[in-house]
């Protein structure tokens, strides 16, 4: 692990000191009616999830634009209105947040934990900026939508949106809501205000972030998004060099040094990403900024980041370093969703997805913040496809929609047998 330090208490998230709680791996029993019947509503309304995909990814969300989230937000509330599901769009942070299902009805939410109350995950902003649709329009072609934002995660929307649709003449419904959230991509910052209270209420949280082929995201690292600041001494770069300090040459150092810390074996990246220094072509540098991107399944090697790279020094005695933390997510840890994969699992052989694969990522997600906080939580039940961030994003229509049954049918499970919530802590 990195060298360690004592928690950094202005970077660290709230809750990670919750007791563990976890869902019961027994076998469960699975109501083939029920199956079938979610099924088969899913499959009737596969036209309409497509139309509304096409909606949502030509309605653009950049997560720096807060008006086209609003307006995204509000699309979302509409789709779910079509169908009966309750909505309403809340400000948190500044931000738009939509609530579905027994969370958007305003009083069926319990805020204490009750046996079979499940909390579904998304967030409608995208990494795209706008005007990124006009040139390149949604599309779709033998089966795969493309489109900014499909696959990472609008499509893991209309999903939820669909799975509590098809829950709405049982129980189920009354105990089973989704909270869409608008700044899952830069950190949370502004949802974890209504994510976390929601996830301790939780008996389980599912979240409908994009999934591997025939399997889900049981473990996600976790992540420390870290602004370095070094500071030097301004001097003419031609006149007398040797009265500055230059601070381009310590960052310069500090880069290698990081870089060395990277270590795929033990599953701990350290990624330097954006670099800037210097004021004019003519001065010695007086200040540079590094921002670098840590991801472990070890909490240790989050935490002790910070005191790591104070530990390098400074080439120059005159030299200054500086660490903030700009965010940070806990890791997302297979034992947290071990009894809901189970469940997940034999819920997919009995709709026909084959056998459901474990699948241990580098990306985090608002899963983390919910297991951060106790709540038994399952990862990657969104979008199948592939290309997160990147012009070759898409989704496999057929096998996603098929997965909005796979959700309805675990919410429905978890109802009839809820995830039994111990605390062990």
């Amino acid at each position: 692990t990195l060298p360690g330090a004592p928690r950094d208490r202005g970077c660290s998230v709230p809750g990670t000191g919750a007791p563990a709680r976890a869902a019961s791996a027994g076998a469960v029993t699975i109501d083939r009616e029920v199956v079938d019947r979610l099924a088969g509503h899913v499959a009737s309304t596969a036209g309409a999830m497509l139309a509304e995909l096409a909606e949502l990814v030509g309605r653009e969300s950049p997560s720096s634009d807060v008006s086209l989230c609003r307006s995204a937000a509000a699309l979302v509330a509409d789709q779910a209105d079509r169908y009966g599901v309750p909505a309403r769009v809340v400000e948190s942070g500044g931000r738009p947040h939509v609530l579905l299902g027994a969370l958007g009805t305003g009083g069926s939410w319990s805020a204490d934990p009750v046996p079979g109350q499940v909390l579904l995950l998304g967030h409608l902003d995208t990494v795209w900026p706008e005007g990124t649709a006009a040139s390149w329009p949604f599309a779709v072609a033998d089966g795969v939508a493309r489109g900014p934002g499909a696959y990472d995660m609008k499509a893991g929307i209309v999903q939820g949106v669909h799975a509590l649709a098809s829950l709405a003449s049982r129980g189920a419904a009354e105990r089973a809501g989704m909270l869409v959230t608008s700044d899952e991509e830069t950190g949370s910052a502004a949802a974890r205000g209504v994510l976390e209270p929601l996830a301790r209420s939780a008996d389980a949280v599912l979240v409908l972030e994009p999934g591997p082929v025939n399997g889900v995201k049981v473990a996600r690292k976790g992540s420390r998004l870290e602004r370095v600041l070094v500071q030097g001494r301004a001097a003419h770069s031609g006149l007398e060099p040797e009265k500055g300090v230059n601070a381009c040459v310590e960052v310069a150092r500090l880069v290698l040094a990081l870089d060395a810390m990277h270590d795929p074996e033990s599953g701990r990246s350290v990624v330097p990403t954006l670099l800037s220094a210097g004021s004019a072509e003519n001065v010695v540098p007086e200040r540079a900024e590094l921002t670098v991107d840590v991801r472990s399944f070890d909490p240790s090697d989050l935490d002790g980041f910070e005191h790591a790279v104070r530990s390098l020094g400074t080439a120059h005695p005159d030299a200054r370093v500086s660490v903030e933390c700009v965010s940070s997510r806990p890791p997302l840890l297979e034992s947290s969703g071990a009894g809901l994969f189970a469940r997940a699992r034999e819920i997919a052989s009995a709709l026909g997805l084959g056998d459901l694969t474990r699948a241990r990522v580098g990306g985090v997600s608002d899963g983390n913040l919910a297991a951060a906080v106790g709540a038994p939580t399952l990862d990657g039940l969104g979008p199948v496809g592939g290309g997160a961030h990147a012009r070759s994003e898409h989704v496999l229509t057929g096998q996603t929609w098929r997965r909005a049954a796979l959700v309805a049918a675990l919410v429905a499970s978890l109802a009839a047998t809820p995830a039994r919530i111990d605390a062990t802590g």
